[in-house]
């Protein structure tokens, strides 16, 4: 049986690779930050690396990992409560799906560094880390499409796909705070999420709620 502090020195040699690995990754992208610069960094040695994970794509998956199964417990959690229920809007359920991602951006606990990260992840087109992503949360979004689906029923499954993604890519945006509208020194940090939460829910639902591409006037 394992004893308790060892386990806990193990969990606290494994949090520090992933903290130095998510940092760097951050900074340098998945391929511009080394193995060496990782372990330098969290004051291992590559023995742990490989003990923990195995190899650096597995690393780069547990960096996901690490954060986005608590996010999406968030998620769905607050899913559940809404799903089905004849009082739920539109409004409630891309709540469920947006404050969360809001949230996990704040600056303590590292999260500002994984927006940097996801960043990343869209940017260098790794196909590993795509085909990571959608076999483990893949599932996430066509949960939340089901929902959508039931409050809009005009629209075809396929829209409902094209304009979740639409969504997905203005939360990714909003969460790494990069736009023309900075959060002021007077303004604490919540409050700011809490604003970008607002207009984001609002400007995504009236996108969400309009014609199917089929039923849509031709363009002139």
């Amino acid at each position: 049986m394992t004893s308790a502090p060892y386990a806990s020195r193990e969990r606290s040699t494994k949090e520090r690779i992933l903290g130095a690995a998510e940092a760097l990754f951050a900074t340098h992208g998945f391929a511009g930050a080394s193995l060496r610069q990782v372990t330098a960094a969290a004051r291992v040695n590559l023995a742990a690396v490989n003990y923990h994970f195995g190899s650096k794509d597995k690393l780069i998956e547990e960096v996901f990992r690490r954060r986005l199964d608590e996010l999406n417990s968030r998620r769905m959690a607050a899913l559940q409560r809404l799903a089905g229920k004849d009082d739920t809007s539109l409004e409630d359920v891309l709540d469920a799906y947006i404050r969360p991602a809001l949230d996990l951006s704040r600056n303590d606990g590292g999260g500002a560094a994984f927006v940097r990260v996801l960043a990343r992840a869209y940017a260098e087109h790794n196909e590993t880390l795509r085909k990571f992503l959608s076999e483990n949360y893949g599932h996430i979004l066509r949960q939340f499409a089901n929902e959508f689906s039931r409050l809009l029923p005009g629209l075809a499954r396929e829209d409902i796909y094209w304009r979740l993604d639409i969504v997905t890519g203005a939360l990714t945006y909003a969460m790494a705070d990069f736009g023309i509208i900075q959060r002021k020194s007077d303004v604490a940090e919540r409050d700011h999420r809490e604003t970008a939460a607002e207009h984001l829910i609002r400007f995504a639902a009236a996108g969400m709620r309009n014609p199917s591409l089929s039923n849509a006037p031709a363009s002139r």
